[in-house]
């Protein structure tokens, strides 16, 4: 089942960055946690995770947009 969005490859696009900004927040966390800086991996793993969170707050709020205009709320 295909999912039609308004902005075309919206939802592929948002799932390749938020893929993207996981394997950049492994991959540093790995080399700051081997280098011995626990503090700042955890730093950048919480960056990271706000980052995909504001993302997926503005995709949210689209679709509550989108719900409320197909109902007339």
């Amino acid at each position: 089942m295909r999912v039609h969005s308004v902005g075309g490859n919206m939802e592929v696009d948002l799932i390749f960055k938020i893929a993207a900004i996981g394997i950049l927040v492994a991959v540093l966390n790995q080399v700051l946690i081997k280098s011995g800086r626990d503090e700042q991996a955890m730093l950048t793993s919480l960056v990271g995770l706000i980052i995909v969170l504001m993302m997926v707050i503005g995709e949210i709020k689209v679709l509550f947009d989108t719900v409320k205009t197909t109902f007339g709320f």
